[in-house]
């Protein structure tokens, strides 16, 4: 490879999700690997994250006594992508059973390199009613003390899960004051953050335990990931991907690759001049994407001839803009509890606010091409506010007075009053409220079936009767806030096959080029079936596009 500056089998852009996945196969098969990292952390958006993978029939279900498998979980995945709208070309079948069976063994791999995970026990698909629905494929690392990496723990990318708590244990923490359940579960947290403050440990959870754990096993295998070392462009020679130009020093710095390039830089959740094009009416303050997923490689792709796909689509994750914080908070929790629904600007019940929160945000988008629906209300009574939690503060707690100030929270005595201060049409909105109580009162939502799958009933309450997902809003004062089409990460990008190698618009592979992650478009389609949906085709892929540029096939590592 003439002209390089330095040389190396693989080359991995990007230290989130499967970017030390690939590293460790590499490493494993005796290759050199680098992975390069623009931003001065490691981690990418998956340390913000949830850190979770939806994997089917895995290894902790059977070790549980809990009935799944391969047949079951493919069922329902083309179940749930298939009745999608929409052409998907980062799916297919031949794709998505390639996730679900390399997923398994990518689990077994990590095991071996020292990375323990458990499965979330109650977590249930998002479509569970749908064939092959069940809960208990949500799989995430075990909590992790951070402390490990030595010098490396600041350079790993914090998230906003402060608790030391796995996050299932976590999801459970709203329901604190109406659950004795809950309560445990706090005592069992504070416990914990005691017994670490004595024993000197600093737990860290969710992404950030997983990438933890994951730059520590990279560490140990020798790959020490390059911060502040963008790349600019993928070096192509008759054809073929041979090495990226990045920066080392601030100067340009080439870097050949002998068996492959794999991209897995992200999306573009903070580039707003992409999202106005392909996203519009969202914007990327309401991302909770790593500062880095600007979409570098999407542009790079297009420059080169890769094929696209899926641009539209986001992990939609709805959102709440509480004055004083840095970022927007998650509302879905929230919204998903009895006592609250959702309308649009003109104060109309619009669709179910339970189920998949990429759904949801759909929904609110397709809303807003016929009616201001962006933002949209969330109404709640005073039983909501004695009960749950809204945008980190406690049950039955005062709210900020910034929040009311900055109009944030808005209140009335009577619903009446309440709409006038959202500029909603008080008829309007006190019919959608009687509408929406007689389904609560009979446990049964007739207009959009919140409430009907098991999901919902998580997402909601289990205390509350005769349906854990809805509840009157009747009891004064009344309260809104505005909420919002956010995300979690783009979902569309480069095609890529089975093996995870980049595509040409005519469908050929360019050779050398692998991509996994954001930077592609889905092999979820325009869908989100379960928990880490995303977080675990970005590890499955990765570990698959290592194993192919390494000629490891279908043998063991």
């Amino acid at each position: 490879m003439e002209g390089m500056d330095e040389v190396v089998d693989f080359v991995v852009v990007g230290s989130g999700g499967g970017s030390m996945c690939a590293g460790l196969v590499m490493r494993n098969a005796g290759k050199s690997v680098v992975i390069l990292e623009k931003t001065d952390m490691v981690g990418g958006s998956t340390a913000r994250a949830g850190g979770v993978m939806w994997i089917p029939a895995n290894r902790f279900m059977a070790e549980d006594g809990v009935k799944d498998d391969l047949e079951q979980g493919e069922a329902y995945l083309n179940a749930v992508v298939e009745a999608q709208p929409g052409d998907s070309p980062g799916t297919s079948r031949e794709k998505r059973r390639a996730y679900i069976v390399e997923a398994n063994a990518m689990i077994d791999f990590l095991m071996r390199q020292g990375v323990p995970f458990e499965r979330a026990p109650l977590w249930p698909d998002y479509y569970d009613d749908r064939d092959g629905g069940t809960p208990g494929r949500t799989v995430h690392a075990k909590l992790f003390n951070v402390k490990e990496l030595g010098d490396w723990q600041k350079k790993l990318r914090a998230n906003k899960f402060l608790l030391p708590a796995p996050i299932f244990e976590a999801t459970r923490l709203p329901l604190i004051k109406v659950s004795w359940s809950s309560r445990m579960v706090a005592l069992k947290v504070g416990l914990r953050g005691m017994l670490a403050k004595l024993t000197g440990k600093h737990w860290v959870t969710a992404g950030a335990a997983l990438q933890g754990r994951m730059l520590g096993a990279a560490l140990k295998a020798g790959i020490e990931p390059r911060l502040n070392s963008p790349v600019n462009e993928v070096i192509m020679e008759d054809g073929r991907a041979v090495g990226v130009l990045t920066e080392k020093d601030g100067k340009p710095w080439r870097i050949g690759a002998r068996n492959g390039v794999l991209l897995n830089a992200g999306g573009f959740a903070r580039n707003q001049e992409m999202r106005d094009k392909y996203i519009p009416n969202t914007k990327s303050e309401w991302s909770h994407t790593a500062p880095g997923d600007t979409g570098d490689m999407h542009r790079e792709m297009m420059r080169i001839g890769a094929a696209m796909g899926q641009m539209e689509e986001i992990v939609g994750n709805q959102m709440m803009l509480p004055p004083g914080q840095e970022e927007a908070a998650g509302a879905q929790m929230e919204l998903a509890k009895p006592h609250a629904f959702l309308v649009d600007q003109s104060g109309v019940r619009y669709m179910s606010e339970g189920g998949s929160y990429m759904l949801f945000c759909q929904g609110m988008l397709e809303r807003h091409e016929t009616v201001p629906a962006v933002p949209s209300w969330m109404i709640m009574d005073s039983q909501f506010m004695r009960r749950y939690m809204l945008a980190g503060s406690m049950p039955g707690s005062a709210k900020p007075p910034l929040w009311l100030e900055s109009g944030f929270l808005r209140t009335g005595k009577t619903i009446e009053e309440l709409a006038m201060a959202c500029e909603i049409p008080p008829d309007t909105l006190k019919a959608t409220v009687e509408k929406f109580n007689t389904s609560a009162r009979n446990g049964v939502d007739e207009e959009f079936g919140r409430g009907r799958n098991r999901y919902d009933k998580w997402l909601g309450d289990h205390t509350n009767k005769p349906n854990d997902a809805l509840g009157t809003v009747e009891e004064g004062p009344f309260f809104a806030v505005e909420i919002y089409p956010g995300d979690v990460g783009t979902f569309g990008g480069v095609i890529t096959d089975e093996h995870a190698r980049v595509r040409h618009e005519d469908g050929s592979v360019i050779e050398g080029l692998y991509a996994t992650g954001t930077t592609t478009a889905s092999v979820m389609g325009r869908t989100y079936p379960g928990a880490g949906c995303s977080i675990g085709p970005s590890f499955a892929f990765g570990f698959i596009a290592a194993k192919h540029a390494a000629g490891l096939g279908n043998s063991g590592i």
